[in-house]
Order: C-alpha cells, then structure tokens, then sequence
C-alpha cells in the first residue's frame, strides 16, 4: 500500500544509495542542458515579447518559464545549482520574470498610467523584501534547532524539542515561486484584460502570504518556542553520559555508501556486556545507521567530542579510518581498538594509520602474519585474535546441492582507489562469468554487486549495467512455476518495517527526528532479529527456483545470501574471508594479469580456491566439482585456511571479542587510575612558624632575610 505523501519513511539501512553512475551514460547531463536551455529560452522570448510587446506570446513565455521551475525543483534539483552558481538564482529569476511582465504592462499603457503602474512596483519591491527577510529569519530559527549534539535512541526532551517549521518557509526556492505565484499571475492577467486590479489584487495576496510566514517564523525565535541554548545542550549531555555510563561504543564517520562498515558490527556491540554507545560525527548519518537499540550521539565539532574524555567510556571499537579518527584518538582515557570492517589480501587491510590505535583486532593468525609482512608500525604484541562474531550465525557447509538448481553468488568488489586491474573482475571478466554461468540451465544466479562500483572508473559501472542486462535477458528466456502468494513475503515485510523504520513527517529536521527517535521500546531489539529471520525465510520461499537475481539493496544481507548460495565467485576481498565459515567451495579471478602460481603465492585467501581466468573457461568445471563433491579436492584446504584467517571455532567469536573488550578495558581503567593519582595536587604539609630572634636571619645568622624567604 502506497504511504501519504505527507509522510516519508526513513528506511534506516534497508536501502543502500543508488549511484548515479548505474544509469545510462549522458543522460542526465543531457536532461539538464535541456532544461537549462528551455528556461533561458523562455525569458529570452518574454524579454522579446514585453519589449515589442506581444501579449500572447508574453502569457506563453510566462506560463512556460513558471512551469520550467516547477519541473526544476520536482524532477532536476541539480539545475537551480548550476544557474546560482552563474548568480541567477532563484530570487534573480523571480525579479526578471516579473521585471519583464511590468516592463510589458509600460509598454502597452498610456504614458499617464506610468503612475498607476508605479505602485504595482512598488508593491512588488517590498514582497522581494519580505522574501528576503523571511529568509534571514529562517536561517536563525535554523541555527537554534542545529544543536551541538544529535541524539537517537536517547529521551532527548528536556532539550525543549518541537515539530520543525513548515518546509516551505525553511525553502527559498518553493517559498518564493508558491508566495511570488499570485503576483506573477495579476501581473500577466493585467497583460491580458489590460485591468490593473488583476496586479493589485495579486500583489496584495503575495505580500498577505508573505507577512504570514514572516510571523509563523518569528515565532519560533521566542524564548519559549525554541530548545535550549548551546551550553545547555551541552550540560545536558554530559548528564546524560553522567547516568548513562557507557562503557565500550563504536566510532564511526564516513560517507553515506560507507554506512555498510558500521551496520556489520551493530550486532556484535550490542551482545556484549556493559553499556554501549555509537559515536558518530556526520549529522546526516545518524538517520542511516540500521535499526539499532544502541544509543547514538553525533559530535560533529572536536570540542564537543572531547567531552568524552570524562566520562566512563572505556573503549572504543574503530570499523574504518577516516580523516576525523585522529581527532577521537587524541582522549587518553578511551582505549582505541581497530576492527576493521573486513579483511582481505589488499594492501588496504594493512594501512599504516593502524598503528595509531591502541590494540589491532583481527579475526585470525594470517592477519596478524599479513600486518607483520607489511611492516606498516604494527607491532604483534597489539594484535588480537578475535574471529569475526558477524559470522557465528552462519549455516555451515550441509553437502552438495539437492534441488534442481544449483545457486551460485558472484559478489565482485569495487574498482578500489589505486586502478589495479586485478581489484575486481567486473571490468574483464564479469560479462564472461555471467555469460557462462547463465549459459548452464540448471544453474540459478545471484549477482550481489559492491555498493561502490563504478564510484572511482565509469568502466566498472558500464560492465555493471552490462550484466544487469543479461540477467534480465536469461530471465525473460526462462519459465517455470511462480509461488502462488507473496502474502507471506508482504506480511514480515510490513513488521519488520513497522520495527525499524522511523517514520517522520514531511520536512522533519534533525531536532524534530530527535524527538520522535527517543528511546525504543524494551525488546525491540530482540523482536528486530526475529523478524529479520522470518523476512528472510520469507523472502527466499517468495522466489521462483529456476529465477536469477540481482541483489541490490541491504536486504537480504550477505550472509543471508551465503547460507542460499552453493558457490561463491569473487575477487580478492573479505568476502572470500567470510563465506570461508561456511565451508563451501569458492572461486577467484584472476584479473591481474599473474600466473596462477604467482596469484595463489601473493594472495593466501587464493590457496583453497578455484582460480578462474578472464576468459571464464573454467566454469563448466568448477560447477560439476560443487554438484559432484567426490570431485572437490580442495574441502580438506578450505578447512585449514578457514582455521588461518577465522580463528578456532571455540571460544566462538563473539565470546573473544567480549573478551578483548573486557580485557582492554581493564587497561583503560588501570591508565585512568594510575593518571588520576598522578595529577592529585600533593598535600600541604602545616606551616611553621619560625622563632623571632631568628625571622630575618640568614644561613649563617647574618641578618639576612634569605632563610624567612627560603622557607615562605
């Protein structure tokens, strides 16, 4: 069922962005110089018309460049950038617009009616005036709900929070073109009937309209109507962490396709014991963290995070390096602990910046070998073992596959920064892959593409769109029975939707979603991993047998997909890493142009795989070894290797990295305590009074005061 468009769900983590790269090359470009054009053309024939005049052709004009705008603003939001970056924003085209019709109005009158037409102007100045004074007043309504600290999952109501202002008074562009509208359309009629009381009357409402959403504004600059200042903001929140306690958090900053590295770890923080806390310093990514019972509190400004510094925090757990960790890293009393958000043979699993951290922690023996070999300023007595807990509920390897089908995922990574051929397979040997996989009928295709492809080389997002294609093409050559119902499917989607999307109302800002995003209800949590299993069974039972797939968004997950899939094929990534807990065979190209020899020495996550190369020959054979397990002479390796880079299946995951915390932790608190004592002030020892005869006597009794002095 189809939501109002009064509301918007903000489906926190259900949607991955959509890159803008995924669509047809040069359209978008095309559209806009398109629409550009089309509305400089429209003010150059108005210009044209009022000048001549030319009454209908100026109606026309008029009517078109309004129309323009509206389609600016509903469909090519990037256009009203780009012509204020030429200074026409939309206040400059407003004016003009309605500079042309009275520069029409002049030249059709009497010179006589220059004086009547004159207080039309006038009229017309002073809407201008009060747009712009709206806008000021908008932007400081906007500055006192910009708190220094954004909340979720925190009572965040003694901040004095309310519902945001309209957003049409918070927007300049929809503000003026709806407020400026019934002048625009008295001015034009007037053109038409050649009445002034059309421009009077018009410009009479637009100026009503505006001196009412001057008033609704100020308002809300009243002391009473607006939260609390800046430095009770801040002494609220160190209350807050005051009773709060947190204990170990999760730190994070990035960019809105990175969201990924922080939601893999959101589970794990929340199982363990203590208090838990994400810190984040983006505004906008507090509404795109995934559902999550954990508090969050966003710090965006470096004075605002040292606040942490006294507080019980303990240790904080780091997925990813950004430019903004150094700053966290510099509160002595927090231990800093490098996750990662996957672990791989790239060079990028071993960046230097770790050795900036406290304590490293990896999931098993060949990243601790991988940092070593590196010799990056990692030192082996900072790096723990603690498995991957995000891979604990993975199904484990059952047998070969018993239904018609055989599964297979082709997960592919990014193009990654450094333009190495061999960082993905998309660009020469996606096509080949999918061409030979499809070309099997008893083989079912899930295609799970990296939600940065085609972000850094175009190339990697064409072969993309490419393989999309071939999948939709196998589909529509394939026929099979349908499930009968998606009742199912629709009825879990709806409850864990209900359990994870906050939904707001159309033009919420930061403070509103603050307080609509208080603290969940007791289970959620719980409730949210239970509806996401049965989403899941749901999902898959939803899908015919015989369809191929294209996985896209964050549901399912990925080792929702790895428990679906026989066969993994991907590149050199920590997707290899983790489909290893599940035992089953897997592929890797080859796209670097390496002897196989060479590319299984240089990468160890290569050594119980099938190596393919661009070409896709070897296929047919790696899918009759997964149907024929007689014929797979890697299992025993695949353990051994699953052994080097996960660690022991016992303690499990989770249990280490629960431990690692408690363990680090302890360190901080020992750093506090021994910190503490140093910088107490030293006691005062009592004053002594010396003897009278002796107050102004030197060292040697010579009558000078340096001993008194020496003493004082």
């Amino acid at each position: 069922m189809p939501q109002p468009t009064s509301r918007r769900r903000f489906r926190a983590g259900l949607r991955r962005p959509r890159l803008p790269l995924l669509r047809a090359p040069g359209r978008p470009a095309l559209a806009t110089l398109l629409t550009a054009s089309v509305l400089a053309g429209a003010y150059a024939v108005q210009a044209v018309a009022a000048l001549t005049p030319h009454v209908p052709l100026l109606l026309a004009a008029t009517a078109l460049s309004l129309a323009v705008e509206g389609v600016l603003y509903r469909w090519q939001r990037g256009v009203p950038a780009l012509f204020a970056k030429a200074h026409a924003d939309v206040t400059v085209r407003h004016v003009l617009r309605d500079l042309l019709l009275v520069v029409g109005l002049l030249r059709l009158g009497e010179q006589h009616r220059e004086t009547q037409y004159a207080s039309l102007l006038a009229g017309l100045l002073l809407c201008y005036a009060l747009h712009c004074a709206i806008q000021a007043v908008s932007v400081l309504v906007r500055r006192t709900r910009t708190l220094p600290v954004v909340t979720r999952n925190i009572d965040a109501s003694a901040l004095r929070l309310s519902p945001a202002p309209p957003a049409l008074l918070r927007r300049p562009g929809h503000r003026l073109l709806v407020f400026g509208l019934p002048a625009t359309a008295g001015l034009t009629a007037t053109a038409v009937t050649d009445d002034a009381r059309y421009a009077a009357a018009g410009t009479g409402l637009s100026l009503v309209l505006a001196l009412g959403g001057l008033a609704v504004l100020s308002l809300r600059l009243l002391p009473g109507r607006r939260p609390v200042g800046e430095q009770e903001a801040l002494a609220w929140f160190d209350a807050w962490l005051a009773e709060y306690r947190p204990t170990v958090g999760l730190y994070f900053s990035g960019g809105p396709s990175s969201v990924y590295q922080a939601g893999m770890w959101l589970e794990p923080l929340a199982r363990l014991e203590g208090r838990p806390l994400i810190v984040l310093r983006e505004r906008f990514m507090v509404s795109r963290i995934p559902a999550t019972d954990i508090p969050i509190v966003c710090l965006p400004k470096v004075p605002t995070l040292m606040r942490l510094e006294h507080s019980t925090l303990q240790v904080l757990i780091h997925p990813s390096n950004s430019g903004k960790t150094s700053q966290v890293l510099r509160i002595p009393t927090i231990k800093h602990a490098f996750v990662n958000h996957g672990e791989s043979d790239k060079l990028s699993s071993c960046n230097p910046y770790a050795k900036a951290y406290d304590e490293v922690w990896v999931a098993g023996p060949a990243a601790r070998e991988r940092y070593a070999l590196a010799e990056v300023g990692v030192e082996d007595k900072d790096v723990v073992e603690i498995g991957r807990p995000q891979l604990d509920a993975v199904r484990p390897y059952a047998g070969p596959p018993t239904g018609a089908y055989l599964t297979v995922l082709y997960a592919p990574t990014w193009e990654g920064w450094d333009g190495n051929p061999g960082n993905t397979s998309l660009i020469e040997a996606g096509e080949n892959l999918v061409r030979a996989l499809l070309g099997d009928p008893r083989v079912r295709l899930l295609y799970k593409p990296h939600p940065l492809t085609g972000s850094v080389d175009p190339r990697a997002g064409a072969a993309d769109r490419r393989i999309r294609e071939l999948v939709r093409a196998a589909n529509r050559a394939r026929s099979g029975p349908r499930p009968s119902s998606s009742e199912e499917l629709a009825a879990r989607t709806a409850e864990l939707d209900r359990l994870t999307a906050a939904e707001f109302r159309e033009g919420a800002d930061q403070a509103e979603r603050m307080l609509v995003q208080s603290v969940p209800p007791a289970g959620r949590a719980e409730a949210v991993a239970r509806a996401t299993r049965a989403w899941e069974k749901a999902y898959w039972a939803s899908l015919p047998e015989w369809e191929h797939q294209v996985v896209e968004d964050a549901r399912p997950s990925l080792y929702s997909c790895f428990d679906t899939a026989d066969l993994l094929i991907s590149d050199v990534s920590s997707v290899i890493s983790d489909f290893l807990a599940s035992g089953k065979p897997y592929a890797v190209t080859n796209t670097g142009g390496l002897t196989e020899e060479t590319f299984r020495a240089r990468f160890p996550t290569v050594t119980a795989a099938t190596v393919l190369t661009p070409d896709a020959t070897g296929v047919p054979a790696l899918l009759e070894t997964v149907r024929h397990p007689e014929k797979d002479d890697l299992a025993e390796a695949r353990a051994e290797l699953r052994l080097h880079l996960l660690g022991p299946t016992e303690p499990s995951s989770q249990e280490r990295f629960a431990e690692a915390v408690r363990v680090l932790g302890a360190a901080a608190h020992r750093h506090r305590t021994r910190v503490t004592a140093r910088s107490a002030p030293a006691p005062v020892p009592g004053q002594r009074l010396p003897a009278p005869t002796a107050a102004l006597a030197g060292p040697a009794g010579d009558g000078t005061p340096g001993s008194a002095l020496a003493e004082r």
